[in-house]
């Protein structure tokens, strides 16, 4: 059986997709950007206060699960341009105290409202 989680300190979905999914124990987290929660704005101060949003955001549906960065199991990082990848690292590296996740980061075209 599948059970939706959305969290209130999470910006709310911008399409046809809910913030997280759970079926069998296992919780299925939907890409986030450095959107604001309770608004349809990002934070777009710079990379630093961008990166640091989407793991806010990540970690408000963590919580909302009644997890937290530990559980993680896989994560895929989206950039815009692979020069941002040190100083998103070193931010994404700071939500976790060991054993870190399986993880992929790509170069994309483009990503969500302009999002880097």
């Amino acid at each position: 059986m599948k059970k939706i989680i959305n969290a209130k300190n999470a910006p709310a979905p911008i399409g046809p997709y809910n913030q997280a999914t759970e079926a069998n124990g296992m919780i299925f987290i939907s890409g986030q950007i450095a959107l604001i929660p309770g608004t349809d704005e990002l934070n777009t101060s710079n990379i630093e206060g961008e990166t640091m949003q989407v793991m806010e955001n990540l970690k408000a549906i963590l919580t909302e699960a009644n997890l937290d960065f530990s559980n993680v199991l896989k994560t895929t990082i989206f950039l815009s341009d692979m020069n941002l990848f040190s100083v998103v690292n070193t931010i994404y590296a700071s939500y976790f105290s060991k054993d870190f996740p399986a993880r992929e980061t790509v170069a994309v075209l483009g990503l969500p409202k302009g999002a880097c």
